[in-house]
């Protein structure tokens, strides 16, 4: 059914307006607003009448649909990642370099106050550190970087039209790969620290792919609820203390499984994911139990957080 915009004696039909005038001011990089009366409008019926339409798709049709948006918008996306990691080091002389300074540094302190505090003597305590401290750092950085990717790009949601999932998603994958970058450094420091290669470390790539769904689910979620709930920001760094100390970073969790505070780190993902990736460093099968529930809560997550952040996505010009 057409539905019609009356200008000054002017009927546009509203296909028209969204599919000829607004995309073709999106498409190079024109903002819609001052332009002329029926640019004026255009807010009104893209953001407006949009929800009056009813388009019911199964769920192959909206798989395909969100796979040929994506394919379409690829090199965007490749763009805001180097942007995202060009803006980390951006007036820092050393760069990427501290990618691998920083977690190596980290490991250093860690072990010097904790492998005293603990009397821990182990040789490959050191490494035991590391593993742990690379995974939360991602998913630390990666999640307060998705939180805020929605208000941080506003300005350009304001003036084109992209997938606005896809400022989450960059979020979630520059920081990624500054985490594989940073990763080189288990390499030497596993070498002198006497950890042998093994088969077992082909579950390595399990425990990434973990971190990184988690990850992004997580931070889809955060996105949606960053927008309308700036405090956020802040509970949620509370919240990533409370997770660091939950997922036995600098400590052995022999003890705490015994006790009956063991579903503290059970029923913690992070945790699962980043014992998953110690077992293949240090040569030991992986948890089953631990690597499933990491994947179904990831994969629930994801769906969670692509199902609100598509419900809202629309309101957001309105709170950025």
């Amino acid at each position: 059914m057409q539905q019609y915009i009356r200008d000054s004696g002017h009927s546009i039909s509203r296909d028209k307006i969204i599919t000829n005038t607004f995309l073709k001011k999106v498409r190079f990089g024109v903002p819609f607003f001052g332009e002329n009366k029926v640019a004026r409008f255009l807010k009104i019926v893209y953001y407006d009448l949009q929800p009056c339409e009813k388009i019911k798709l199964n769920i192959g049709d909206a798989m395909k649909e969100y796979v040929n948006t994506f394919m379409r918008y690829r090199f965007l996306l490749g763009e805001l990642v180097k942007k995202g990691i060009k803006l980390k080091y951006r007036r820092s002389y050393l760069g990427i370099i501290w990618s691998l300074l920083e977690p190596l540094l980290t490991m250093i302190v860690l072990t010097i106050v904790f492998g005293t505090l603990f009397g821990n003597k182990d040789r490959t305590f050191p490494v035991y550190i590391l593993t742990g401290r690379l995974l939360y750092t991602f998913y630390s950085s990666a999640t307060k970087a998705a939180l805020k990717s929605v208000r941080a790009n506003s300005a350009m949601i304001k003036k084109v039209y992209v997938p606005k999932y896809l400022y989450p998603l960059s979020s979630v994958l520059f920081n990624y790969v500054i985490f594989l970058i940073s990763l080189i450094v288990l390499v030497p420091v596993g070498a002198v620290l006497g950890v042998e290669p093994t088969l077992y470390m082909l579950q390595i790539p399990i425990a990434l792919i973990l971190v990184f769904l988690l990850s992004y689910g997580c931070g889809m979620i955060l996105a949606t609820i960053g927008v309308f709930f700036r405090d956020m920001e802040y509970l949620w760094s509370v919240a990533l203390m409370l997770i660091m100390y939950t997922c036995a970073i600098f400590y052995y969790p022999s003890r705490l499984l015994k006790s009956g505070f063991s579903w503290i780190l059970k029923y913690n993902p992070l945790y699962c994911t980043i014992d998953v990736f110690r077992s293949g460093m240090f040569g030991e099968p992986m948890n089953l139990h631990y690597a499933a529930y990491a994947l179904v809560f990831s994969l629930v997550t994801i769906a969670i957080g692509m199902f609100c952040f598509k419900k809202k996505q629309d309101e957001f010009i309105l709170y950025i």
